[in-house]
């Protein structure tokens, strides 16, 4: 019986650590402190290597999340709250609950809380799916 619990222990632990090669380039990124991301949804799209992702994104008043890029569009819908965008080549914009925003594909672009209360926005992704969500900005 040892036997076959060690086969079982060793499998276990194989998978384990397959599992986490296997996600941890997705979860690589740590969340600033005041960000919290909540992964709502991720499906295959009709398109070979393409996926779409959806998340709400919370963050605390004053807290600003670094420039950054995503391999694919970004489609905003601020929830509530109102948050400040810098989009690579535009002035800054603030949008409030209701706005709407698209991120061009690889645009580089940052989101700062500019009210006083924690603001809230769907964020949904359009992306390469062998490639990392999010890269941060150099």
């Amino acid at each position: 019986m040892s036997t076959m619990l060690t086969k079982t222990m060793r499998t276990i632990a194989t998978a384990a650590l397959i599992a986490g090669s296997v996600l941890a380039p997705r979860l690589a990124l740590a969340q600033p402190t005041g960000i919290t991301r909540t992964d709502l949804q991720r499906h295959d799209l009709s398109v070979p290597g393409r996926e779409a992702v959806q998340v709400r994104v919370d963050i605390e008043p004053g807290v600003a999340f670094p420039h950054h890029s995503h391999p694919g569009e970004e489609i905003i819908y601020v929830l509530k709250g109102a948050l400040e965008y810098t989009v690579a080549g535009k002035a800054p914009v603030t949008l409030k609950a209701g706005d709407v925003l698209f991120i061009p594909a690889g645009t580089v672009h940052a989101a700062r809380n500019a009210g006083s209360v924690t603001a809230s926005e769907l964020a949904t992704y359009i992306v390469d799916k062998s490639k990392p969500l999010l890269t941060l900005a150099q």
